[in-house]
């Protein structure tokens, strides 16, 4: 059972702020997927052999703040009202979901840098196996604070469970290794087309 940790948890005062809580992760989410490179993720996608029922590339950014987005309406809610509460058995309950909030979303944070830009399809699982456990638990302690805290969490833990099947499967389908999946597109330039592209 994981404990309250400080120095490893968001500040207090950012789940305080209905608009700071809310924004945190949607602001650092956005930020990572555009320091990947739209453009570049939508392709790597579509050049990768991906398992059934896999979804467009163009719903993931929409989807992703709407997750994102209730989260941190999650963290507000438990906060606000668990940390005030005269139950201490809440207040340690509501500490703790902050530090597994704030782990979990690094685990997030940390994924496409993994699939996409690393190419590092079995760390990229590992990390998205771990994320949507240790989330599950988080809806469960959080849960108890405060219903709502603990049910906006249920789609985005939902969603992590279809992640990981995508993620696994394409490690899987594609013998668990990206590097082969881009070749030069000349001998006289750096720039690189993935393998499943046609000619232009």
């Amino acid at each position: 059972m994981t404990t309250h940790i400080p120095s490893i948890t968001i500040p207090g005062f950012i789940f305080q702020q209905p608009a700071a809580s809310i924004a945190l992760p949607v602001v650092l989410g956005t930020a990572v997927g555009f320091s990947v490179s739209p453009k570049s993720t939508q392709e790597k996608y579509l050049a990768l052999k991906q398992p059934p029922l896999h979804p467009p590339p163009q719903i993931f950014g929409p989807m992703w703040t709407v997750l994102y987005a209730l989260m941190g309406y999650s963290a507000y809610r438990a906060w606000t009202i668990g940390i005030p509460s005269v139950d201490p058995h809440k207040v340690a309950l509501t500490k703790q979901g902050a530090t597994l909030y704030t782990v979990q979303l690094g685990l997030n944070l940390i994924w496409m840098p993994f699939f996409f830009r690393f190419k590092r399809p079995i760390e990229a699982t590992v990390d998205i196996v771990t994320l949507t456990g240790l989330t599950g638990y988080l809806a469960y302690v959080w849960g108890q604070v405060d219903q709502v805290a603990g049910w906006a969490l249920a789609p985005y833990v939902g969603w992590l469970g279809f992640a990981t099947y995508l993620s696994a499967g394409a490690g899987y389908l594609n013998n668990w290794d990206f590097s082969n999946k881009e070749r030069p597109m000349s001998e006289k330039s750096q720039n690189t087309k993935y393998v499943d592209e046609k000619d232009s």
